[in-house]
């Protein structure tokens, strides 16, 4: 399958995804099903789903320390090491991961690499790259964060506070958060990237573009639900409270892009322990990330080893002595 094979799949089954929510509940009123049922089977195979990858992970032995290391690591006193790039005890292995985690500092420094006249190769700076992909994760994350006021009663503090710095300039009212468009700028330039650069596209499959259309999905739908095709928000609080305490009810009248928003959402969570988007707890796991470069300092003995039965030269020549001789092989013992 070819990347523009892999684009057209991946966009067919997004928008087979919101009919069959439009249908389900628009013509045959399945309000229960898509409101209910649904979201409660996305939760419980997202969180088995995360448990299972993670102890499967957990599991996968280590032989070796293999730290990914750009920096001078600590050898002879007299020789400044760095403990960010070459971590050589616990601290060190923390502050590289916090960056990691949460400045995405080896997508920062990353450079692409183009062929030009001559033929040259040259290296030059990829910051829109990591820009798009701060921009995106936490435009989500944030978003995330601001949906809790749907489940919670009282609504917590600080929920109210990112939602109040989130729509400080008052675009137009309802208000427009500025995560929204910057979650959707994101993702379109992520997807875009995608498509129109040759390199890039040649190595993109059906796994790259479902979820970047999946989420452009998501957002889309969230937006005109908020901003053009209007929903009572008090119906959907009814129905994510209910959920949320285990008394699911499915307040009548609610209109049907609530529930094309809400399924695409379920399939997401659906589909994220089983996918490349596993990688948000998968960075914790790496052996390259999580472990210091002390190979100089101590000898790491890998913890699944097990015993193994050797053949030592000296029971090989007694296997084998009287037969090296006549072959005039050199013994140790005659």
């Amino acid at each position: 399958m070819n990347a523009w094979t892999s684009l057209f799949a991946s966009l067919i089954a997004v928008i087979a995804l919101v009919l069959v929510a439009l249908f389900g509940v628009g013509a045959i009123g399945l309000d229960t099903l898509f409101g209910v049922v649904i979201p409660y089977i996305a939760i419980a195979v997202f969180v088995v789903g995360i448990i299972y990858r993670i102890l499967e992970w957990a599991k996968v032995p280590v032989p070796f320390r293999i730290p990914t290391t750009c920096g001078q690591g600590k050898s002879l006193p007299w020789i400044k090491a760095d403990n960010l790039e070459s971590p050589y005890n616990t601290w060190g292995v923390i502050g590289r991961m916090a960056l990691e985690v949460f400045l995405f500092r080896s997508l920062f420094r990353n450079t692409k690499a183009e062929l030009r006249e001559g033929p040259n190769v040259t290296y030059g700076s990829a910051k829109w790259l990591w820009l798009g992909g701060i921009a995106f994760h936490y435009a989500f994350l944030t978003i995330v964060l601001r949906h809790i006021r749907f489940f919670v009663e009282p609504i917590p503090s600080f929920v109210e506070l990112l939602s109040s710095v989130d729509g400080f300039f008052q675009l137009l009212v309802p208000t427009v958060f500025l995560t929204d468009i910057a979650l959707l700028a994101a993702a379109t330039f992520l997807f875009l990237r995608r498509v129109f650069l040759p390199q890039l596209r040649y190595i993109s499959l059906a796994a790259d573009f479902f979820p970047l259309l999946l989420i452009l999905g998501i957002a889309i739908s969230g937006v005109l639900m908020r901003n053009v095709w209007k929903v009572d928000l008090l119906m959907v609080k009814q129905l994510a409270v209910g959920l949320f305490t285990l008394h699911p009810t499915v307040p009548a009248g609610i209109s049907s892009i609530f529930y094309v928003h809400l399924f695409l959402v379920c399939v997401l969570l659906v589909y994220f322990p089983f996918s490349k988007l596993m990688h948000a707890g998968g960075v914790f796991l790496s052996p390259t990330r999580n472990t210091a470069n002390v190979n100089r300092m101590e000898r790491y003995v890998n913890p699944w080893n097990y015993p193994v039965k050797v053949h030592s030269y000296a029971e090989y020549e007694d296997d084998f002595r009287e037969k090296m001789k006549e072959a005039g092989i050199p013994v140790d013992k005659e």
